[in-house]
């Protein structure tokens, strides 16, 4: 069996890459603030496992209690690989430093860089004695190699995703099956994110226009093409520690 544990599967992006997933050789393990009943039905409909985790990753300190329960469910002996995708995560606060709230940046840094590195962390322990293919796939951004006005926060949490799974990379080469970690930046997708991005204000971000005129102009992926990206991206042979973009593939 192949087993997957996947983070921001309500909507977007995460929704389309489960739905890619849903074959009997498959087993998956949805994370999500909302449950997604739309998908729990569909896996039953075609005889796919997969168990559905309501959980705010912003309550950090709980999340390794999760994948213990995760793995605690898991028969061992039954996994032909296992992979984690790192894909939940927001943009907000949009505007200049100055005017983010302690709060909006500590929720920022917790869901898009601390929850993954924490769920990276506990996936790798409970998986140290697993002799099949384990591997973890960090959903970032270009926004991560490119400052932008009035995203102060996203940039540097997805920075820090890409630089955190170079590092996870240098930690496993010595290992004897070591963790394939890569990160992949999934271009510009018609999601709620990008929504959101075209209802800023220009004074918080300068580039809204031209956020708008990727819509308007169908400039923007489909979830469904981007999720087929991932799901080859958790089969097909990848160097760890690569920082990928989906512009490498088109």
């Amino acid at each position: 069996m192949n087993y997957y544990i996947i983070t921001g599967t309500s909507r977007g992006l995460g929704n389309a890459i489960v739905k890619g997933l849903l074959n009997p050789d498959n087993y998956i393990f949805c994370i999500s603030r909302t449950r997604n009943e739309e998908l729990i039905k569909l896996a039953s409909r075609k005889k796919v496992g997969i168990e559905y985790i309501t959980f705010d990753l912003l309550d950090v300190h709980k999340i390794k209690d999760i994948m213990d329960r995760i793995f605690l469910s898991i028969n061992k002996n039954s996994i032909n690989s296992i992979t984690l995708i790192n894909n939940a995560g927001i943009l907000s606060p949009i505007k200049p430093i100055e005017l983010c709230s302690s709060e909006e940046i500590d929720r920022n840094i917790r869901i898009n860089l601390t929850a993954p590195m924490i769920l990276t962390s506990s996936f790798i322990s409970n998986t140290v004695d697993i002799n099949s293919e384990r591997r973890i796939i960090n959903i970032s951004s270009g926004a991560g190699k490119k400052p932008y006005y009035g995203w102060s926060n996203y940039c540097t949490s997805k920075s820090g995703i890409d630089f955190f799974t170079q590092c996870v990379a240098v930690e496993q080469l010595s290992k004897k099956n070591p963790v394939k970690i890569i990160s992949f930046a999934p271009g510009i997708i018609d999601t709620d994110m990008q929504a959101e991005i075209r209802k800023s204000k220009k004074e918080c971000f300068e580039d809204v226009e031209r956020f708008i005129s990727f819509k308007t102009e169908g400039k923007l992926l489909q979830p469904d093409v981007v999720a087929d990206y991932v799901i080859k991206l958790s089969k097909i042979d990848i160097n760890s520690g690569d920082i990928l973009d989906i512009k490498q593939f088109q």
